[in-house]
């Protein structure tokens, strides 16, 4: 039995026990956000805040270590690869980490000056064991397990969430709602969905003169910062459907599109806000009011996807170093203190595997080579990185594609 089917029989047998009831749902789905165009080290310096001296007692990382390189399907100690193919046509998983999903964007014209940032979803189908094209979702966020998602009409904002069956590819129930919906989270435990609601489609682009990473200037379809259709949030239970509707006040700081998601422990609200440094966070209260971080994620940042670690005692940040002739390495800190714990291979955490070990991005090419990632396990205490996925090749025209984890 190959690699494929024992992930995509342990799929279904999971599927085929665990009751609706009691199945829980992935993190939040990232926000779209433009991909970075220019990947030098001085861009991602300006935007990390400096590290400080470790405080708590983890191992430091292994010197020297070369990379590992395996070719085809690999399965071992959890871990399902395939990095001969980008995107990924077959499963990949490590952990209790599994993608689930990855989607592409493209900029869809709408009028001479205006166009419509457009994803398109391939999603595990666990019949097939690939990855299938979904072109009916504008936006999927997918439950621990690969049992549900919870997806958005093409047209934005919606007025109906769906929970999609991913055995069957079939939406098993629809819930209305009387303020249109552009975004979706999942409470981490996945008993509750947090719905972003908006004015106006949130994805629309207008035509703009920007500077490229070679500097040039070049027309291309940018979005708003500023003016924002924002206008608050669902906080819906997944069995019943049933919640309310919170409004929350224009703020100057929020790009078009920036949606709502728990915070760990689900009695708040964040999203990214746009400030003086890269990754900054505003959390909000269930009346829609701003309110202070809470201890365990004063430190996080919003555009660090793997944020805590499943047992809460570690946060995942940003990229703090690159080494020739291409290693990364972000920052892992005590989440209450904000003091840096240790370092790990990386250039943008994901999601944890493990409590030691997560998924990243890392460079494959050198510091003086145009950027190119692929997926990546890395593991703290560890300078080896094990190859999960093909790397990405970098469009200027489009955004490659972006993954989509959820926990088994």
């Amino acid at each position: 039995m190959n690699a494929e089917e024992l992930l995509r029989d342990s799929l279904r047998e999971l599927a085929a026990e665990q009751p609706p009831a009691d199945a829980g749902f992935a993190d939040r789905v990232l926000a779209a956000r433009r991909r970075r165009r220019a990947h030098t080290l001085a861009t991602v310096a300006a935007a990390t805040a400096a590290v400080v001296a470790a405080a708590v007692a983890v191992p430091l990382l292994e010197s020297g270590k070369s990379d590992v390189r395996p070719s085809g399907v690999v399965q071992k100690d959890g871990i399902t690869a395939h990095p001969d193919q980008s995107p990924p046509r077959e499963p990949v998983a490590a952990g209790n980490a599994v993608l689930a999903a990855y989607y592409t964007v493209r900029d869809r014209p709408r009028t001479e000056h205006t166009a419509v940032q457009q994803r398109t979803y391939w999603l595990l189908d666990q019949r097939t064991g690939k990855y299938e094209k979904d072109a009916r979702w504008s936006i999927v966020a997918v439950a621990p397990g690969l049992r549900t998602a919870a997806v958005l009409e093409r047209n934005l904002p919606a007025q109906r969430i769906g929970l999609l069956d991913l055995a069957t590819g079939r939406v098993e129930r629809w819930i209305p709602v009387q303020h249109g919906v552009g975004g979706l989270a999942f409470s981490y435990d996945g008993r509750r969905l947090v719905a972003t609601t908006y004015a106006a489609n949130p994805d629309l682009r207008t035509k703009m003169k920007v500077r490229t990473g070679q500097n040039k200037v070049v027309w291309d379809w940018e979005p708003g910062f500023g003016d924002s259709s924002r206008s608050g949030f669902y906080d819906l239970d997944v069995l019943s459907g049933e919640g309310a509707w919170t409004p929350v006040a224009f703020d100057r700081n929020t790009s078009s599109r920036q949606d709502f998601a728990f915070s760990r422990a689900g009695d708040l609200m964040y999203a990214q806000v746009i400030g003086g440094r890269d990754g900054m966070q505003q959390f909000y209260d269930h009346q829609g009011a701003k309110v202070a971080a809470p201890a365990d994620e004063k430190y996080l940042r919003s555009d660090v996807p793997a944020r805590l670690s499943p047992d809460g005692r570690l946060a995942a940040l940003g990229l703090t170093r690159e080494v020739p002739p291409g290693k990364s390495y972000s920052s892992i800190r005590d989440p209450r203190t904000g003091k840096e714990v240790t370092k790990v291979r990386g250039a943008h955490l994901l999601a944890w595997a493990d409590d030691r070990r997560l998924i990243a991005w890392e460079r494959v090419t050198t510091l003086d080579e145009p950027y190119r990632a692929r997926l990546v396990l890395v593991t703290l205490g560890s300078d080896k990185v094990v190859p999960l996925s093909g790397a990405r090749d970098e469009h200027y025209d489009r955004q490659e594609w972006e993954p989509v984890f959820a926990r088994r």
